[in-house]
């Protein structure tokens, strides 16, 4: 299964997403093909570096892109957005591919116990993902919000 988080700077919130739902799939023996991407291309930020090191996430090696620079971007099974901006500016994909949106605040100029809250939400999310497909549950914006 393809899988593409979605966010309009690939600096934060979509690259937590992107290692946390990698992190729950190896754990969880799920082979997923997760990828995140942007609207626009800049740089991962620091913190998200920091706070995703703490849990054991190292994402020191990513680098904000954009969807283009995705391979096979029209190509994946699920797309979630995790940005309101992102969602509006969502292309539309084929009738196969699931698209959801699951916003979370931008930690960006906050501090670190702000960066850590949505670090935790991001984390809740990928895990109520992975945990949804491992048990061969549909997965809907309500599974993924915890409702």
């Amino acid at each position: 299964m393809r899988i593409l988080v979605l966010c309009t700077h690939n600096s934060a919130r979509s690259q937590m997403a992107e290692g946390w739902i990698r992190d729950h799939a190896a754990r969880a023996g799920l082979d997923l093909d997760v990828h995140s991407a942007g609207t626009e291309a800049t740089a991962v930020k620091p913190d998200a570096v920091t706070v995703m090191r703490e849990v054991g996430i190292d994402l020191s090696g990513h680098a904000s892109k954009t969807l283009f620079d995705v391979p096979d971007p029209w190509n994946f099974d699920v797309v979630i957005t995790v940005c309101d901006a992102a969602n509006e500016a969502c292309p539309a994909y084929p009738a196969a591919t699931q698209r959801m949106h699951v916003p979370f605040a931008d930690p960006s100029g906050a501090s670190l116990k702000t960066w850590r809250v949505v670090r935790g939400e991001i984390g809740g999310m990928a895990a109520r993902l992975v945990d949804a497909l491992a048990a061969g549950q549909a997965v809907s914006e309500d599974v993924l919000q915890g409702a």
